[in-house]
């Protein structure tokens, strides 16, 4: 009797399914609205890298590589890209992805109130749909920076049937054609999604659902990852390297980022700028000499980063050697107080992100600045309110960064550009703006660099944003999971990857 239930028992266990397999990723915060037109987030990009495909992406040497588009050819004066999208694909919820829902969502992203992709797309003039997967990209003016915006969330396709449908409030049920659909969201707690089983890629996927936890604290999340509570989290703090390199039950991967962190300043929004450090240049200049940018890298990041003034790090190709990362001077930040009015100092208020890396930084930006005269108040805010706040310009300063972009267009154009999709300062010049622009229009490396250069002389003396560092994304995970690629955006690229049992 005990043979044949023993016997039973294991025929029964042999014939039941795999257990479902869910990986769970730890954010350092929460992603802010998952409306590729709307959101702004680091980590909101991290979820959309399993729930939206994009039409093109990239290698992990910066290559564009097809994803949605198969194929794209710039026209000799280019003034238009003839483009072939994939066949086969459905979005979320059965609509068919053709080159009819590409022109769909480039309409929303130029046109919906809301959207900040109306900068990265406005050289697209009109979509021309010349087949069921072709159409043609008419620009107003040569754009050599319109297929990498395409390869981040401008290139993000949405159901045009559900975006229609739900408007502005997209983002509370997302529908895309990743390889995830979205399940259910707590906010501040977690972002499910589910594997999507007509996914034109699924046979690379093999996770039955992916779990997004925001968990702030860096040594938190470390813990989690070592009790296992998860699978995997992004951005390891520098300060917990040692301890996540001495387990062996931890495997830790980095990669140069092509972004920035600093401090942002309101020059131009509304009434929190009209202030002494929005209308005066010359406290920003002071605020930026204050700084020991190697220090911070030291202090902070323990040598793990870059200390950095521009939106590129100095071996980037579009650093402008003209203005090299300049030595900390006191006395010359103090100069600069006085002469603007202020020789017994000034205070400032800072909001900052209420994750540990970013306390950690200002309070050493605090001490620095205390050192020229500048009393800075730290403000603590969590992340998505901090962006509504900066978008709002809601604020007096802000310590905010940028994950980066493939194309230097990408980490500053709509940053200073009058009116650009993310200008919470509020900056506007013209020539910055002409510069700028001319940058995009011409497909020469040397000759956009040399437009760069020239916006650059400018911003570096205007000064409103202040650039502190570039950082190294580290990602840390189980032991057991294989297949991940460190990208130098970021990404979390759930292709190939497994977790063994």
């Amino acid at each position: 009797m005990k043979h044949l239930t023993l016997t039973t028992a294991l025929v029964a266990a042999m014939a039941l399914p795999a257990a479902a397999q869910d990986l769970r990723i730890a954010l350092q915060s929460d992603a802010d609205v998952l409306d590729p037109d709307q959101s702004r987030t680091f980590v909101g990009r991290i979820v959309y890298a399993s729930l939206c495909d994009k039409l093109v992406d990239i290698t992990p040497d910066l290559q564009i590589i097809p994803q949605l588009a198969t194929e794209w050819t710039v026209a000799e004066d280019g003034m238009s890209i003839d483009m072939t999208v994939r066949e086969g694909v459905v979005f979320h919820d059965g609509t068919t992805f053709d080159a009819a829902a590409v022109a769909a969502n480039i309409e929303r992203s130029q046109t919906l109130d809301e959207s900040r992709r109306k900068s990265e797309l406005s050289s697209i003039a009109s979509v021309d749909v010349t087949g069921d997967y072709t159409l043609t990209l008419n620009l107003i003016a040569p754009d050599a920076t319109v297929m990498a915006q395409l390869a981040d969330r401008a290139g993000m396709m949405m159901s045009p049937t559900a975006a229609e449908a739900a408007g502005v409030d997209f983002g509370l049920n997302p529908v895309c054609s990743g390889p995830f659909s979205f399940g259910e969201r707590v906010a501040q707690d977690k972002i499910v999604l589910n594997r999507f089983a007509d996914y034109w890629n699924a046979d690379a996927i093999n996770f039955d659902s992916v779990t997004f936890l925001p968990i702030p604290d860096t040594t938190v999340r470390l813990a989690n990852l070592q009790s296992g509570d998860i699978d995997m989290l992004e951005r390891l703090a520098p300060t917990d390297l040692a301890q996540a390199n001495a387990d062996d039950s931890i495997t830790v991967v980095s990669a140069v980022s092509l972004g920035y962190q600093g401090i942002t300043f309101n020059v131009g929004n509304g009434e929190k700028s009209e202030t002494p450090w929005g209308q005066d240049k010359r406290l920003r200049q002071a605020f930026s000499y204050a700084m020991d940018r190697d220090a911070i890298n030291q202090v902070v990041f323990e040598g793990a980063y870059a200390p950095g003034n521009q939106p590129y790090p100095n071996v980037s190709p579009w650093y402008d050697d003209e203005f090299p990362i300049e030595a900390r001077d006191v006395e010359k930040a103090k100069a600069l107080l006085a002469e603007a009015g202020y020789p017994d100092g000034i205070d400032l208020t800072v909001q900052v992100p209420n994750t540990t890396i970013p306390l950690q930084l200002m309070q050493v930006v605090q001490s620095m600045a205390a050192e020229a005269g500048i009393r800075i108040e730290i403000v603590s805010k969590e992340f998505a309110t901090l962006l509504a706040d900066q978008s709002a310009g809601d604020y007096q300063a802000s310590q905010i960064g940028w994950s980066g972009r493939v194309d230097p267009d990408g980490n500053i154009h709509q940053f200073v550009t009058t009116n650009g999709g993310i200008n919470d300062s509020g900056f506007s010049n013209p020539d910055v703006d002409a510069a700028l622009n001319a940058a995009r229009k011409v497909p020469d490396t040397d000759a956009r660099k040399v437009e760069y250069d020239k916006a650059r002389a400018i911003l570096i003396d205007e000064a409103p944003l202040v650039y502190l560092y570039h950082q190294s994304w580290i990602t840390a995970f189980d032991s057991r999971i294989e297949g991940f690629t460190a990208y130098p955006d970021g990404m979390i690229r759930l292709e190939g990857v497994t977790l063994s049992e």
